[in-house]
């Protein structure tokens, strides 16, 4: 059981370029973080698509010779996350279809909350679906409508689902980059060439040498051809919800999301931080890698020097073998390694961007303190995590969420720390420019799109996008 959020996938596309293919898996290359269970490449050349997916890594999969069977001018491509249930092939994005229109690609960053009551409406009319996740749902919901054009289609599928989408939709002239009107998810749009990108973060851009434009605004439909790109806003407005944690956690460092750097949000969140949960100490060290950004902030703002106590072992694949029961114990340090040197006798605070269910947090403290550390004092960078997420993100149940069950004194506990602080909710939002436009329901179980309680039990039917 994964003691971490695991993110929902990255998409990426690009159109009016000779070298389509070979851009997208550049750009799959750096969203990597986003996905590691699966990646694919469909493209275009004007008259067919042309799909390659495979499980494992984008480096791995998408050989020369791949490639070369991904001619045109327009691709796009998608990076699934990793997840301990349907791991399987006929889940790679992304998915491809021809139907009555032509050929069909479809990339999907998110989650459908309606998608079980859909999927199951579609098969009482005689749909038959090939794969577990919600994202075949918009394919069906396409192929089904009785509109004239793909772009009326489109349009009349998302007005019947609720929910999570980042999405690209590829036909054999143009691609459809679509954002809900929520915009939980990140979606930005690049020009490079004279041809147009869109990818689900900024560091994509940064690897191809592409511009970055703008972010895609929630609820905005960018249509991507030869004639260039036309925005239109087709379906109602709603209240910006954009997921606070792709800031925490998801996000590369080097990106800009929401229109913000996430190094600097990341900053600015250990500082806060330290504002709030202060403590005198000897040292600071980040939980590597994501904590290193906040762990700088906390200390600059402390005045505490920063250091780095844990060293993290990059070379653990997906299909690292767990050791037998018998010598298990070994636990996290085969991902992390403490630094004996820059703990020994100190008073240390450890900074993380979250807790989930505490038994990695529990881990590392008994790691430091057999390094020598004299006192650890574990600061957290985002509110306790109370509740999980139905908007794009494999969280745990709330009954395994340990803030969902414990007070902030029995995880101190638990984690065995001799003093434990999270940032505030409100510290976080005093981060972030225009608070009210984010979704924090895991933390404050504010849910922006409501779904009755047998939806949520049935969204484990599916896959997320």
């Amino acid at each position: 059981m994964l003691d971490s959020f695991q993110e929902e996938c990255g998409v990426f596309g690009i159109a009016g370029h000779p070298d389509a293919a070979n851009l997208t898996y550049l750009g799959l290359y750096a969203l990597q973080h986003r996905g590691q269970e699966s990646a694919g490449i469909v493209s275009s050349d004007g008259k067919n698509l042309h799909s390659q997916k495979a499980m494992g890594l984008v480096a791995d999969i998408f050989t020369e010779d791949r490639i070369k069977k991904l001619p045109g001018t327009m691709a796009i491509g998608h990076n699934r996350y990793s997840t301990t249930g349907d791991s399987i092939a006929i889940n790679i994005q992304p998915i491809h279809v021809n139907f009555a229109l032509g050929g069909l690609a479809v990339a999907h960053n998110g989650n459908l909350v309606n998608a079980a009551i859909l999927k199951a409406e579609l098969e009482a009319y005689g749909s038959i679906f090939t794969t577990t996740m919600d994202s075949e749902v918009i394919v069906h919901l396409i192929a089904q409508s009785r509109c004239a054009t793909m772009h009326e289609r489109v349009i009349d599928a998302l007005t019947h689902v609720q929910g999570s989408y980042s999405l690209l939709i590829m036909t054999e002239n143009e691609i459809i980059a679509m954002r809900d009107p929520h915009g939980f998810r990140p979606l930005s749009l690049g020009k490079l060439d004279g041809a147009y990108v869109v990818a689900s973060e900024t560091c994509a851009f940064d690897l191809i040498e592409a511009e970055y434009i703008r972010d895609v605004a929630p609820g905005e439909m960018l249509v991507i051809s030869d004639q260039g790109v036309r925005s239109s806003f087709p379906l109602k407005p709603e209240e910006p919800s954009h997921c606070i944690f792709e800031f925490i956690y998801f996000a590369r460092p080097d990106s800009r999301v929401f229109g913000q750097n996430v190094y600097t949000i990341r900053k600015n969140f250990g500082r806060q931080l330290a504002r709030e949960t202060g403590i005198e100490a000897d040292v600071v060290i980040p939980v590597p890698d994501s904590g290193v950004p906040a762990a700088l902030g906390f200390a600059e703002e402390a005045g505490i020097p920063f250091d780095t106590g844990l060293i993290r072992n990059h070379y653990i694949g997906r299909t690292f073998i767990e050791p037998r029961q018998s010598i298990r114990h070994f636990g996290v340090k085969i991902k992390l390694n403490p630094v004996q040197d820059a703990l020994k006798g100190k008073r240390v605070v450890v900074v993380d961007d979250s807790i989930v269910r505490g038994t990695t947090s529990k881990k590392i403290i008994k790691m430091i303190r057999k390094a020598g550390a004299a006192e650890i004092h574990m600061r957290i960078s985002s509110p306790p995590t109370l509740y999980p997420c139905y908007y794009g993100i494999d969280t745990p149940t709330r009954q395994e969420l340990i803030a969902s069950t414990h007070n902030i004194e029995e995880i101190r506990k638990y984690i065995t720390a001799d003093t434990l602080g999270y940032i505030s909710l409100d510290g976080i939002q005093k981060v972030v420019p225009n608070r009210m436009n984010y979704c924090a329901a895991c933390f404050d179980g504010a849910y922006p799109v409501p779904f009755p309680r047998e939806q949520m039990m049935q969204l484990g039917l599916f896959d997320k996008g």
